[in-house]
């Protein structure tokens, strides 16, 4: 069954805090998260409302800490799962939800031998004097992974913090995760992504220059540089970009290695708005994805692939047309 959530915004300024270092002493404490909060998906959001309702209550600062680069990225490297949003994106979503502040901890080789009790004790007692902390119970954290959600449970009657489990939020009989929205993305399920995210997936970046190959065959493309390893999404798709002047103007979206133009392995994204005529490079813009029209193909030549680009606008702006 869909899950009828209704999430109250509360207009706060949220601050950016990178390092436990710059972090300014919480006398009467806080209420703390703690996770990687990728994709900032239905069900984190749920997390961060309730966990914002202890605030109130306690009348304490909302706190949620995150790790760069994601536990996972410094195990694995390139190996690790595609995350869904850069730290730069996330935090543009958490502004939206009731924080008071963003906890950015480095994650490194001294924070990977960091002792499940030494965590608790520095970061948590002494650093943040936590006095509320909502984390799932699946949590594992310190070396070896040997921390986990009856530690904190121990050790929060003994610190004088509580611990509450996240619980699950389920969309349609389906637990939200952030892996099952990376596998809805890599099989082209943009629906069920929106769905479990609760908006279109989107990428965020800043427009930059590019070979500008695009222009001399009449489609110029406002590319994105992509900053990450690599992505849950790659293909053609119906998209819509937003950051220009309050408009959301409608396009085709590419992201992949351009297997007929360059044939390199480094991920692009490159959209070619409808309609659209302006200098907007230096912006930083959203593009946001609608619909999937094919996987990224190698043409045997360059009016193969323009003859394409023509048929993709045209089943771009039939799925606008089904769409509005």
């Amino acid at each position: 069954m869909l899950e009828s959530t209704v999430f109250i915004v509360i207009t706060i300024t949220m601050h950016l805090i990178r390092g436990i270092a710059h972090l300014k002493p919480l006398e009467k404490g806080c209420v703390l998260s703690i996770g990687n909060f990728d994709g900032v998906h239905t069900g984190h959001r749920k997390v961060i409302v309730k966990l914002s309702a202890q605030g109130r209550e306690r009348n304490l600062p909302v706190v949620v800490m995150v790790f760069e680069p994601q536990p996972l990225e410094f195990f694995l490297g390139g190996n690790a799962p595609s995350r869904l949003m850069r730290l730069r994106e996330k935090v543009i979503q958490f502004k939206s939800l009731p924080i008071d502040k963003v906890l950015v901890i480095k994650f490194n080789q001294s924070m990977a031998n960091y002792h499940a009790e030494d965590f608790i004790t520095h970061y948590l007692v002494k650093k943040l004097n936590v006095k509320h902390l909502i984390i799932g119970d699946d949590f594992h954290f310190g070396k070896a992974r040997c921390g986990n959600f009856a530690m904190l449970k121990e050790k929060g009657n003994l610190f004088g913090f509580s611990v509450e489990d996240t619980n699950s939020h389920y969309v349609d009989d389906h637990r939200v995760s952030s892996t099952l929205i990376r596998d809805a993305l890599v099989s082209g399920d943009l629906s069920k992504a929106k769905q479990l995210l609760g908006r279109d997936y989107s990428i965020c970046g800043r427009v930059a220059h590019g070979n500008k190959r695009g222009r001399t065959i009449g489609f110029p493309t406002a590319n994105i540089r992509m900053f990450r390893k690599n992505t849950p999404i790659t293909g053609v798709f119906a998209a819509t970009m937003t950051g220009i002047g309050g408009e959301e103007i409608q396009g085709v979206a590419n992201v992949g290695t351009r297997p007929t133009v360059d044939g390199g392995n480094r991920v692009i994204l490159e959209t070619h708005l409808f309609n659209f005529n302006q200098d907007i490079y230096g912006q930083y813009v959203e593009v946001h994805f609608k619909q999937k029209i094919r996987d990224e193909i190698r043409f045997n030549s360059i009016d193969d692939l323009k003859t394409q680009i023509e048929k993709d606008n045209i089943t771009a702006k039939q799925i606008f047309t089904h769409l509005t």
